[in-house]
């Protein structure tokens, strides 16, 4: 059943968006409920071999059935996704611009695109302050959504360009920003090895994540990310569905 201007507000009531689409034209003629980054670590601590199954464990993600059931639940209110790499602080390429995605054959022709890219050269080091600094200026070039969020993956703290603690008040005030930690590869992490994985994921949600229900999510090994985005993909698009909406706004 198409969705009506009339659920539409409804719906963008529930979100405490009701002036945004007030407000926008643009908005109120082809709302999205989410504007979705997906941020890619491809400094030097990653190797072409993780390079990979960071590519293609997020294009496994996307095609899984119960990731596409979210992401396709309302497809006259889509996410719109973007997907870019990030590097040092000179160094970011945007795979994928800003796209809704309406149907399966979007999110296919999106999977395609990332196992056909190929690595590019970048630097070694790691902007993580720099990467959100992009995503900040991304957000003000995509579609009025009614939620804004970066989901930014890493295995390592900043080491180039402005720190992630320092670059906050340069964000937009309405993006949201999870992460995904990809720690060492041993699944039974002890000692140092576990250490560092507490470390990084610490880190992470002290100086990265922004917004009142930011998490992180954790990959043991790149060998486990395409099932740890799975799930953070799962928990960034639960919404309400429309009958939901309709529920909670009887006629």
């Amino acid at each position: 059943m198409p969705v009506t201007g009339k659920a539409i507000r409804r719906l963008a009531g529930l979100f405490g968006l009701t002036a945004l689409l007030s407000a926008s034209p643009v908005a109120a003629q082809t709302p999205c409920r989410l504007a979705l980054q997906l941020a890619l670590d491809v400094s030097g601590s990653v190797d072409s071999r993780e390079y990979r199954l960071q590519l293609d464990g997020l294009a496994s993600a996307l095609l899984d059935p119960e990731v596409q059931a979210a992401l396709l639940t309302m497809p006259d209110v889509p996410v719109v996704l973007s997907v870019f790499e990030w590097s040092g602080k000179d160094s970011q390429r945007v795979l994928f611009d800003w796209s809704p995605i309406r149907n399966k054959v979007d999110v296919a022709a999106l999977a395609s695109q990332l196992r056909d890219t190929q690595r590019a050269e970048m630097s070694v080091s790691t902007g993580l302050g720099t990467a959100m600094l992009f995503a900040g200026a991304r957000s003000e070039t995509a579609p009025a959504c009614f939620r804004q969020v970066l989901d930014v993956s890493g295995d390592g703290k900043n080491n180039d360009g402005p720190r992630p603690q320092d670059v906050g008040a340069a964000l937009p005030p309405g993006l949201n920003i999870n992460a995904l930690v990809i720690g060492p590869r041993s699944p039974g992490a002890v000692g140092a090895q576990a250490g560092e994985i507490n470390e990084l994921v610490g880190y992470f949600q002290a100086y990265v994540l922004r917004g009142p229900e930011a998490f992180v999510e954790i990959a043991v090994g790149y060998e486990n990310y395409a099932k740890a985005m799975q799930r953070k993909l799962l928990k960034e698009l639960q919404v309400l569905t429309l009958s939901d909406a309709r529920s909670a706004f009887p006629e």
